[in-house]
C-alpha cells in the first residue's frame, strides 16, 4: 500500500515537473530605500534569495519590512538602488519578463462583463478576439464561473470577483506570478475555499509564485518555502 501510494506521489510530481512553467528569480546583494520627508528609508539591506523554477515561495513579515518592495522589483516597477534582480540569470528589463500581478483588490473594470475582464491582459498584448474569448472562457469554466461570462461585475459577490481577478491573471499564462495579499479582504470561509482553489489552478501551470502575506499560517499551507522578513 505504501508503495502505490509513493509511486502515486512520483507521478503527480513528475506530471507537475513536466507542465512547469516557472523561471528562477535571484536577487544578488539588494539594497533599497525611500525617501521619508528629506529622510532615507532603509527597506533592503544586503537582501539575497535564490527561487527555483516553478517554486511557491511565500515571503512573510511586518508592514515595512520590504515585502512588496520585492514583488514590485520582480515585475519592474521598481529598481534596487544597489544590488541585482534577475529572471533566469538575466537582468529585470522592461517588457522582458513574463511577469503577472494579482493584488487584495480585484481591480476589475466596472464597466466591463466578466468575460471581458478576463480578456483585458490579452487585448492590451493584441492576441485575436476569437482567440481572447476561447482562451477566457476556458478559465471561466476552471474557476468555475462560466455562467456567469456576461453577468455584470458590479453585481458578484467578493469572492467570485476574485475568482475572476484569478482568471484574468492566468490566462496570460504567465511564468512568474506575484501575489500580494490577494485573500486578505475575504472572509474566512471564503479565504479558505480560494486558497484551496488557487493551488489546484497553480499545480496544473506552475509558474514560479512569490506570495506576499502578513499571515504564517496561510504561507505553510501554500508555500514550498517560506521566507520570514523583519522590519
Amino acid at each position: 500500500m505504501t508503495e502505490s501510494a509513493g509511486t502515486a506521489t512520483l507521478n503527480r510530481d513528475e506530471a507537475a515537473k513536466n507542465n512547469a512553467r516557472g523561471v528562477s528569480i535571484t536577487f544578488e546583494d539588494v539594497n533599497h530605500s525611500f525617501l521619508h520627508g528629506d529622510t532615507p528609508v532603509r527597506v533592503l539591506t544586503d537582501f539575497n534569495l535564490d527561487i527555483k523554477p516553478s517554486e511557491f515561495v511565500s515571503i512573510v513579515g511586518p508592514s515595512g519590512c520590504g515585502k512588496t518592495t520585492a514583488l514590485g522589483m520582480i515585475g519592474n516597477l521598481l529598481k534596487p538602488r544597489g544590488g541585482s534582480v534577475k529572471i533566469d540569470g538575466a537582468p529585470v528589463k522592461p517588457g522582458g519578463n513574463d511577469a503577472a500581478f494579482l493584488f487584495a483588490r480585484d481591480a476589475l473594470l466596472p464597466w466591463r462583463r466578466v468575460r471581458s475582464n478576463v480578456e483585458l491582459g490579452l487585448e492590451i498584448r493584441g492576441v485575436p478576439k476569437a482567440e481572447r474569448k476561447e482562451r477566457a472562457d476556458e478559465w471561466l469554466r476552471r474557476v468555475r464561473l462560466s455562467e456567469f461570462a456576461d453577468s455584470d461585475v458590479n453585481h458578484l459577490s467578493q469572492g467570485m470577483r476574485q475568482r475572476v481577478a484569478i482568471a484574468r491573471t492566468l490566462v496570460q499564462n504567465p511564468q512568474v506570478l506575484l501575489m500580494d495579499e490577494p485573500f486578505a479582504a475575504l472572509d474566512a470561509q471564503t479565504r479558505a475555499i480560494q486558497q484551496e482553489e488557487f493551488t489546484s489552478l497553480w499545480e496544473a501551470e506552475r509558474p514560479t509564485v512569490v506570495f506576499v502575506t502578513h499571515d504564517l499560517e496561510e504561507a505553510i499551507l501554500l508555500s514550498d518555502r517560506v521566507i520570514l522578513m523583519a522590519s
